[in-house]
Formats: structure tokens, sequence, C-alpha cells
């Protein structure tokens, strides 16, 4: 029991360093979207559009790619599933509540990572984003 222990426990840390930098690294890529798109959200702010309007656009597109990782992701641990099977016990390897409390868990956290930036987008001046370049 202890081998089955300890790469039970490797793993455990494996996914929750892999979590957090899957976290990072979407905060990372939709802070860089919305510092290159700053022009484009000063010109729409400029125009009229509503703080809400910004921060739909930016979460809905970050919401697109979310849900590509997803799917992809799913189907990935459903494939990779085999693997696992002689390390588990008392669960089977497609057990539908974790496999839902996966994707609601890493879901969440890239909709705060998302959300975060474009929170952020929307506070920006249209007047000195055009002056920018």
């Amino acid at each position: 029991m202890a081998r089955e222990e300890f790469v039970l426990t490797l793993l455990g840390i494996f996914g929750v360093v892999a979590l957090l930098l899957a976290s990072v690294g979407v905060y990372g890529v939709t802070a860089q979207a919305a510092r290159r798109r700053t022009r484009e959200i000063g010109i729409r702010m400029a125009l009229g559009a509503a703080g809400a309007d910004v921060l739909r656009m930016m979460l809905r597109h970050g919401l697109v790619v979310i849900g590509l990782g997803l799917a992809a992701g799913l189907g990935a641990a459903l494939l990779a599933t085999r693997a696992l099977t002689s390390l588990l016990y008392g669960v089977e390897p497609t057990d539908p509540a974790t496999l839902v409390s996966v994707v609601a868990l890493l879901g969440g956290i890239a909709v705060v990572a998302c959300y975060l930036p474009a929170r952020r987008a929307t506070t920006v001046d249209p007047v000195s984003s055009l002056r920018v370049e």
C-alpha cells in the first residue's frame, strides 16, 4: 500500500501545482489580451459603450476559450482513465460526480482568472487609451 499511497500523493501534489499554473496562465493570457485591446476598448467606451458591455465582451471571449479547453481536457481525462485504473480504490475511473466537480472547479477558477483583467479593462480612460501609440 505504501507504493500506491506515495504515487497518489505525488499525483495530488502535481495536480495542485498544475491547477495553480493553469490559473496563472489563464490570468496572464487574458490580461495580455486586455492590454493589447486597450485602444479598441477606449474607442468603444468613447463611442458610448458602458463598462458592463466591455466586461461582457471580454468575458465572452474568455469563456469560449475556457469551454473549448474544458471539453478537450474532459476528453483527454476520459482517455487517460485506463492508465489510472489500477491506482483507484472504491471509485470508478469515469465517476460522474468526480468529473463534474473537477470541471466545475477548473471552470470556476478560469472564470475568475478571466474576470479580473476584464474588470480592469472597464476602467480604461478613453482619452488616454487613444493617446497611446
